[in-house]
């Protein structure tokens, strides 16, 4: 078996994206809801909340896989 989860290299949307040759904003959308994708909230009273995403290197690799099959 693999390695545990929390010992898996994880990304930032920002940092997929540059890897990827794409924007941190497009990457936030192909796994806002993709299974695996660890999501951290950050709810701020009277202002916009943010949620960061940690994506786990073997979802990234799924998702790309998909994405390269036509």
């Amino acid at each position: 078996m693999g390695e545990p989860v929390h010992a898996a290299r994880h990304y930032s949307a920002a940092d997929l994206g540059k890897l990827w040759g794409l924007s941190a904003n497009t990457i936030r959308r192909l796994f806002e809801r993709e299974p695996g994708v660890l999501q951290i909230a950050n709810p701020r009273t009277g202002r916009r909340s943010y949620t960061t995403l940690r994506i786990p290197e073997l979802v990234a690799e799924r998702v790309h896989r998909k994405l390269e099959t036509p």
